[in-house]
């Protein structure tokens, strides 16, 4: 988080370290594995989730997602000690069936708190032995979960069993409406063509929702030749033509996270910083990502639903196809300004190995995403104040290296909802979703999140 992350910490090393500990686990082996974003948010609420589950059988009032109050361990067993033992056997099987090409760094960071990989006992007599068991109950529970994370209904991991296929191909546009795999060129000079991530994903069991299409909006994205389709690609033109330093620094910095830990992940680091700055002990610590994390997994089957449901066209698509060879002022790409383009050619403010996301556009999963987050945020914290801050140092763009931004930019965030929207308006100042998209993303995420704590609430005061 760049800058949000220079505060003391010395409570934090003996409270809330190790759940800090294990979640950057998890941030660093999606920042080095990159699976998709939907993934992604299964992971942290997979492993959010068996870590709370371990937690629970340790406090007085709190019941498990998988076995209610059965595993509650007496009062006298209630100790620091035992809670970050049975936090910790948990996140390692967590992790170890999620990412197991990864083994060896959690085999790490097992030997460096001092536990054995060896001890798979799942006796609930020991903390090792709750970890293990709550950890097994959840994988177990989400086995089946309609994410295809073993292949079991589909070949490969996390594979459609769908049957989606786009109405366009990368040559040709035959719906202006519709989704447009494109071409993408790689670093090793190959090219690849897209397919839609996960077209599957709203059919995941969700945490606290009963399907994903509970708020499928029922309001379409506008369609071509109305008035808001050509209005909506025009505000992209202009903004691409006059986009401004700071415009950049947005649209890249919350493009992935500041390290490549996606959306998700990356509000994962803002609640690392509340943990800090609020200097949250182990058990607010553990409550606040469980509940994040399963927000953010139900805010991805939703958004997920939608984009399936409406398979709406990105606007590079409608601005190539309404545009075509008619010249437009826009960003040139790379170092090239703003010139006159074709419109065939206009380009997102995007890396060339990215260019446009491999799904639909309507609506906005960093809208989503980010208003989840922010409003879990401020419920947890009883309060919409952040205060976090960013800076980019001069000529540190990823896209336009040396020479982007000309001085360093600092972004502020007095509130978390003035950073959710900040997230949402950069996919526009990056070319990569229209005004409706972001905002019915906002308003998703907003009710996502409200139904998510409702629901973790029963399971923290014992009462679901």
């Amino acid at each position: 988080m760049g800058n949000v992350n220079l505060l003391p910490t010395l409570r934090t090393l003996h409270t809330a370290r190790i759940v800090l500990r294990w979640n950057e686990a998890l941030l660093q082996v999606i920042r080095t594995t990159r699976p998709a974003v939907t993934i992604s948010a299964r992971a942290l609420a997979v492993v959010s989730t068996c870590m709370y589950d371990a937690w629970s059988a340790y406090d007085a009032l709190a019941i498990s997602t998988c076995s209610d109050k059965r595993l509650r361990r007496p009062l006298h067993e209630h100790t620091q000690a035992n809670k970050e033992e049975a936090i910790s056997y948990a996140a390692y099987r967590a992790l170890l069936a999620l990412f197991p090409d990864q083994e060896l760094q959690f085999r790490i960071l097992m030997g460096q708190l001092g536990y054995s990989t060896l001890n798979r006992s799942e006796k609930a007599d020991t903390p090792a032995g709750i970890g293990n068991l709550m950890a097994r109950l959840v994988l177990d529970d989400r086995q089946q979960d309609g994410s295809n994370q073993s292949g079991m209904i589909h070949q490969g991991a996390y594979a459609d069993y769908t049957n989606y296929q786009p109405k366009n191909t990368p040559d040709s546009i035959n719906d202006p409406n519709s989704w447009q795999p494109l071409r993408i060129p790689q670093a090793d000079n190959t090219v690849i063509v897209q397919r839609f991530v996960t077209p599957h994903w709203g059919h995941v069991k969700p945490f606290a929702l009963f399907h994903g299409s509970l708020f499928r909006p029922a309001v379409p994205p506008a369609t071509a030749y109305s008035p808001r389709y050509s209005r909506q690609a025009n505000q992209l033109v202009d903004i691409s033509a006059s986009l401004t330093d700071r415009q950049k620094v947005i649209a890249e910095y919350w493009e992935d996270g500041p390290a490549g830990e996606q959306p998700p992940g990356h509000w994962f680091l803002i609640a690392h910083y509340i943990v800090r700055r609020d200097m949250y002990d182990l058990d607010s610590a553990i409550k606040l990502f469980f509940i994040l994390g399963n927000a953010l997994l139900d805010a991805s089957i939703v958004c997920w639903d939608c984009k399936r449901a409406y398979n709406s066209v990105r606007p590079i698509t409608a601005i190539h196809y309404l545009y075509a060879q008619r010249q437009v002022r826009a960003w040139a790409g790379p170092y090239q300004g703003t010139k006159l383009v074709r419109g065939v050619d206009w380009q997102p403010y995007q890396s060339k190995d990215v260019v446009t996301p491999a799904f639909p556009e309507y609506c906005s999963a960093h809208s989503t995403f980010s208003a989840a987050s922010a409003t879990i945020l401020t419920l947890f914290t009883s309060s919409d104040y952040f205060g976090g801050s960013y800076t980019r140092a001069a000529g540190t763009s990823a896209i336009e290296p040396g020479s982007t931004p000309k001085k360093d930019v600092t972004l502020h965030w007095k509130t978390f909802s003035a950073a959710a929207i900040e997230s949402g308006i950069s996919r526009i100042y990056g070319g990569i979703h229209f005004e409706q998209g972001d905002f019915t993303g906002r308003a998703l995420g907003c009710a996502v999140a409200k139904i998510v704590w409702a629901q973790a609430q029963r399971y923290i005061h014992g009462k679901h």
